[in-house]
């Protein structure tokens, strides 16, 4: 195929002198696969995760010429990995010109081609169909009808060209037909109603399509591709036992296993303006802790498990954090700005739309679940930087926090405005002479430019561990001695 050059070919004459063979597009699929393989070469390109579990098993897939249906909670790239199936195509293919489902000039299917054919022969004109043009999708939803997928008969059609119901001729075809030689995606399956999941059968095993009664043998050559959440197999439909059984193979999606794998998806998928990725620095331990978020939320007792929490909450919540630290940055003149702690707060309402509550989150309201989730994130995070820090403590045990709890016990405590300027902000917390002695220690190596981040880390750290407290005003946040002001008051 590489070696016809298809702008030079525009009849069926010019095809067959060209040495053209057709291919189904499942044999497609699989040998250009086969030679990706063979020379090493990435099939799913910016899917993070998946190399040694969900990639392997779509190519196995492929490769036994397999309808497929991709089973994974929301956000877990199933559609994404559908689309990049494309690329798996060949890159052009000749169809007969004006065909409404993409007819091979070689192996004509539908009465228009095969009579145009026979009234042309090696005249008849061909037209060539792009890969990228060769991708169909449906989103599967309760009003979809057996006449969109399938088809229907055509009053209209009929009156225009004066033929009879009777006549094959007065069918207009539905998205499947279509999208013969093409990959056919219908996204959420158990949506679809049962009696129109029933329509399918005959399409996924036999080929041939009724419409209103008429039988019409079409050996339709298509990829399927079916994509469904377990959820909804009890929420909202299920898929029928005879359809499962005619879908190949079926494969189990997941999130990241790691937040550094995480990290690697939201970066890439994150819209963001030049303006904040050149003026905005975020500390590699802001991006954890946005990624550990995800993972809280995911084994929260406030978040609904079986709905699962999508890739595409860390990815809104990162372009909410660059946002607010442009926002804050702007109005206090800054040229430029450093991710901070409390700039986390911007990210609440990127949680609150992606996560579904049970009954105890609702009691305790959405925002205070998101709040929640950040700071399990940081009580999560904070043992891999700083001391550990136990719930029952001996007398005798040394507390390397002993002299920040007292620098706060002695004082007033501290307020960290939202509209701080940089300087200010960094002033603040250089004043704590124990928060730089703690990062001395226990993090010396910490990048210049990160370092006022992990100090106010510190602060919110040791506030997750009831060692400080944490109050949030009209303007930003207090952080005072857990119970000082209330001895003094006494």
């Amino acid at each position: 195929m590489s070696t016809i050059d298809h702008t030079k070919i525009t009849t069926l004459g010019e095809l067959k002198r060209s040495g053209y063979q057709s291919k189904n597009v499942k044999d497609e699929l699989r040998e250009n696969l086969l030679d990706k393989i063979a020379n090493n070469i990435d099939t799913f390109e910016g899917i993070w995760g998946y190399e040694h579990t969900v990639i392997p098993e779509l190519e196995r897939a492929i490769l036994s010429r397999h309808n497929i249906n991709l089973l994974g909670l929301r956000g877990q790239a199933k559609t994404r990995l559908a689309r990049q199936m494309v690329q798996l195509l060949n890159e052009w293919i000749p169809v007969v010109e004006g065909s409404e489902v993409h007819d091979d000039p070689l192996q004509p299917l539908s009465r228009y081609a095969k009579n145009l054919i026979s009234e042309k022969g090696d005249d008849t004109p061909i037209a060539w169909l792009h890969r990228n043009e060769r991708f169909y999708e449906k989103l599967a939803t309760p009003d979809v009808t057996v006449a969109d997928l399938i088809g229907d008969v055509d009053p209209i059609k009929a009156a225009n060209l004066k033929l009879s119901y009777a006549d094959d001729r007065v069918i207009h075809f539905g998205m499947i037909p279509r999208a013969n030689r093409c990959i056919f995606v219908i996204n959420e399956l158990p949506d679809l109603q049962a009696r129109i999941q029933v329509a399918l059968f005959n399409i996924l095993q036999e080929g041939d399509i009724q419409i209103r009664g008429f039988k019409l043998r079409l050996a339709l050559d298509i990829q399927f591709v079916f994509t469904a959440n377990p959820e909804d197999y009890t929420n909202r439909g299920s898929i029928v036992t005879p359809l499962k059984d005619r879908i190949g193979s079926q494969i189990l999606t997941h999130y990241p296993e790691t937040v550094s794998i995480a990290k690697k998806i939201t970066q890439q998928e994150a819209q963001l303006d030049a303006r904040q990725a050149d003026g905005i620095h975020v500390p590699e331990l802001a991006l954890d802790l946005l990624e550990q978020i995800s993972f809280e939320a995911r084994k929260s007792e406030y978040v609904d498990a079986k709905s699962g929490v999508s890739a595409r909450m860390s990815i809104t919540a990162f372009e909410n954090l660059l946002s607010t630290a442009e926002r804050r940055k702007l109005k206090s003149s800054d040229t430029e700005t450093t991710i901070r702690l409390s700039d986390f707060m911007g990210v609440i309402p990127s949680i609150t739309g992606k996560i579904e509550l049970v009954y105890e989150g609702e009691q305790e309201g959405a925002g205070s679940v998101a709040e929640i989730l950040i700071e399990d994130a940081i009580q999560t995070i904070f043992p891999n930087l700083f001391p550990k820090i136990s719930k029952l403590e001996r007398k005798e045990d040394v507390n390397p926090y002993d002299e920040l709890t007292h620098w706060f016990f002695e004082g007033q405590g501290m307020e960290l405005l939202d509209e701080d300027t940089d300087a200010e902000y960094q002033n603040k917390l250089d004043t704590i002479g124990p928060l730089e002695r703690l990062i001395q220690e226990y993090q010396p190596d910490i990048p210049k430019a990160d370092r006022h981040f992990l100090k106010e880390f510190l602060l919110w750290g040791l506030v997750s561990h009831k060692k400080l407290s944490k109050q949030r005003f009209t303007q930003g946040y207090q952080f005072k001695d857990l119970y000082g002001s209330y001895i003094r008051d006494l």
